[in-house]
């Protein structure tokens, strides 16, 4: 189902706020800002309406979008397990229990994927070779940190596995979801990225916190995204959207979709989906 008036779009609410994520939403193939996106978000501000982020990205990597749309309000790193100020101040975190990180490495450890560590700031690898560094360096910005080993994980944000083999990441989203029962959220945030976090850390709990921050209701809320991680976002949320190229399924759990992010998606969205009866 689709609309060209904001007002059905979201049920006679007005929307107050658009929470985008960014990886396959807010960037473009290229992990750059398409300059059609970057007017959007500036008419969307001009218009009254605020704007801000949330991403499976550490929040370091949430730098670029932020200075080239001059975001202003919290965002939302790690699945939206912490919400950080505009300048990078940490202002809540959810992180790993000791022995949850001990025991998802050890899982993850039994299939042949790329495992990666988020802690004290810092993205930790095993191998700077590996077949996926190359993509995350350029998606967050900054430069892995190589380990011997994990040893002893302590104060982690996010435990990744990456491969080229997708059904196997779903097949381990359910099979490491469960071993770690409810201690623990196992998600992917892309078809090649499973991504391990703290219970709250999931992005129905980051926007509740960015609408929370921003003193608006969920109800006028807006949100858009491309993966199976952005679904929880998607039940809380008055509006949301779902990118042209995710998933069938992703795309059945929004109330409209987009074009793709190579096709200055967000931008359409927010023409046909919030400003267009603004």
């Amino acid at each position: 189902m689709t609309s060209s008036s904001r007002s059905d779009a979201s049920g006679g609410r007005a929307i107050d706020l658009l929470i985008c994520d960014v990886d396959g939403t807010l960037v473009d193939s290229e992990k750059q800002v398409a300059p059609a996106t970057a007017r959007a978000v500036r008419r969307l501000r001009a218009a009254g309406i605020g704007f801000t982020i949330i991403s499976a990205r550490p929040t370091r990597g949430l730098r670029y979008p932020v200075e080239v749309l001059e975001i202003d309000q919290p965002t939302a790193a790690f699945n939206g397990g912490t919400i950080a100020g505009a300048d990078g101040t940490i202002i809540q975190a959810h992180q790993l229990a000791n022995e949850v990180a001990d025991e998802t490495l050890a899982l993850l450890c039994r299939h042949d994927v790329e495992i990666w560590l988020f802690a004290d700031d810092e993205w930790r690898v095993l191998d700077p070779d590996g077949p996926f560094v190359p993509r995350e360096r350029r998606a967050v910005g900054f430069e892995p940190v190589v380990v011997p080993s994990f040893g002893q994980a302590r104060r982690v944000d996010k435990i990744v596995a990456a491969s080229d083999d997708h059904a196997m990441l779903q097949r381990m989203e359910g099979s490491v979801g469960a071993a770690l029962e409810d201690r623990a959220r196992a998600v992917r945030s892309q078809p090649y990225y499973l991504d391990v976090t703290a219970l709250r850390a999931d992005k129905g709990h980051g926007v509740a916190a960015l609408a929370e921050a921003a003193g608006i209701p969920l109800e006028r809320v807006a949100v858009i995204g491309d993966g199976h991680n952005d679904v929880a976002m998607f039940r809380r949320a008055g509006l949301s959207i779902a990118m042209g190229q995710a998933a069938e399924d992703v795309r059945a759990a929004a109330d409209h979709v987009t074009a793709s992010n190579d096709e200055d998606g967000v931008a359409e969205a927010i023409e046909r989906f919030i400003l267009a009866s603004h």
